[in-house]
């Protein structure tokens, strides 16, 4: 099978690498795709948000299985357009990821759903922003409705900062928070079967201790032994399937990755955000131990043949991701600056060093071009083995004022 990742980021590359070491698949091809990438798929300069181009150029290739990685393309129908086509696309349709594209919409669908989450208000106007405030009290988290590629949500103490960020937005959502650790639970979903992903977690907060501003996500690892024996099958049954069911009621079948972004509170597992893809970097490890067939799965979400599947299997051991970020990421990210020390951190045993905001410069270097640059994966035998790994290769690549996070995993719940 020839498959057509379309995407330019540490998601997509995770996901042509499995695609590229699968058996089923003969050929990797990425759209536009990045720098790190190229080592495994052959590129295509097409814009990842015009559903027209990508269609015909999978047709061109003869591509029996297209991959959207990004949310915005799925929000702007380009799967649409590749189902149109007559090809195999793994990613909901434009109407189904608005679960992602709107918060206020998915809380509807929550509501509907009976599915456990934050009580919430959507505000349009500042005076019904200050209300919402008001009424939750602090910690304050307030959430841009529209898609903000990670960075549109703010939880903070500080009313002003609250009040000033929901009046910037279009529409915005204000919620309850919710205490207790965060999970990332995927699942895949051909609209009707749910196949569950092993859990995940993942740092958004940008420097040590979640200290700092809120990022696309610092780091991740899997699996959490400290999580409870039964969190992926009360999930699945109470948010997951249900989910699942209610968009397939109102016309709009989800087919593609289901995210849900869970805190464990002291009131039971609630939903913080449903997203429409695979989750940037949970991505890079959860991949990383995937024993299944990574074609397999995504060609069953696609043609609805998912029960034929089975549930994934997954590799002993654990795997952790460190990302590695630009100058002044998130607030305004250096780019342009060189990248060294590559094929010294991808010879660590266990190490991918997957790109996310990379590119060649007109001297033929590798620059930065991205909040995000890198993903640092690795695995081992355990947690300890892998995280050791992944920070082994960190300190081999050299970025002018990049940082990154020295406690992804260092500190569990638990």
């Amino acid at each position: 099978m020839k498959v057509l990742v379309i995407g330019t980021g540490g998601r997509e590359h995770a996901l042509s690498l499995a695609l590229s070491r699968d058996p089923q698949v003969t050929e990797v091809h990425a759209a536009p795709g990045n720098p790190g990438m190229a080592d495994i798929a052959t590129l295509h300069p097409v814009d990842p948000l015009d559903g027209a181009a990508v269609a015909d150029l999978a047709t061109r290739i003869g591509a029996g299985l297209v991959v959207v990685g990004p949310e915005a393309p799925l929000v702007a129908g380009v799967a649409d357009a590749v189902r149109d086509a007559g090809i195999a696309c793994f990613g909901p349709s434009a109407d189904a990821a608005q679960l992602e594209g709107s918060k206020a919409f998915a809380k509807q669908v929550m509501a509907a759903a009976e599915v456990p989450t934050a009580m919430a208000r959507v505000c349009e106007t500042p005076e019904q922003v200050a209300d919402a405030l008001d009424t939750f009290g602090p910690p304050y988290v307030v959430k841009d409705d529209a898609l903000a590629a990670g960075k549109g949500v703010v939880v903070t103490e500080d009313r002003q900062a609250a009040y000033d960020h929901g009046v910037s937005c279009d529409r915005v959502v204000i919620e309850e928070y919710l205490d207790g650790p965060e999970v990332s639970l995927f699942a895949i979903t051909d609209g009707s079967t749910v196949l569950p992903l092993q859990p995940a977690q993942d740092f958004k907060r940008a420097l040590d201790d979640d200290e700092g501003p809120n990022t696309g996500g610092m780091g991740a690892y899997t699996p959490l032994d400290w999580a409870p024996d039964d969190l992926v099958s009360d999930v699945t049954q109470r948010v997951l399937l249900p989910t699942v069911k209610e968009m397939a009621a109102r016309g709009t079948p989800f087919q593609g990755l289901l995210y849900a972004g869970l805190a464990l509170t002291s009131r039971g597992t609630r939903v913080v955000e449903f997203n429409a893809r695979f989750g940037d970097p949970e991505t890079q490890a959860l991949l990383s131990l995937l024993r299944t067939p990574l074609s397999a799965l995504l060609h069953g979400a696609a043609t609805g043949t998912l029960a034929e599947v089975g549930l994934p299997q997954w590799r002993d051991g654990a795997a952790l991701t460190v990302v590695i970020a630009s100058e002044h990421y998130p607030e305004s990210p250096v780019t342009g600056d060189r990248i060294e020390g590559l094929d010294e951190a991808n010879a660590v045993e266990g190490v991918d060093v997957i790109h996310a905001g990379t590119k060649i410069d007109e001297d033929g270097n590798l620059v930065t071009a991205g909040g995000r640059v890198l993903s640092v994966t690795a695995v081992g035998d355990d947690l300890d083995q892998a995280r050791a790994r992944a920070y082994e290769a960190v300190d081999l690549i050299r970025i002018r004022g990049a940082h990154h996070r020295r406690d992804i995993a260092a500190n569990l719940p638990g």
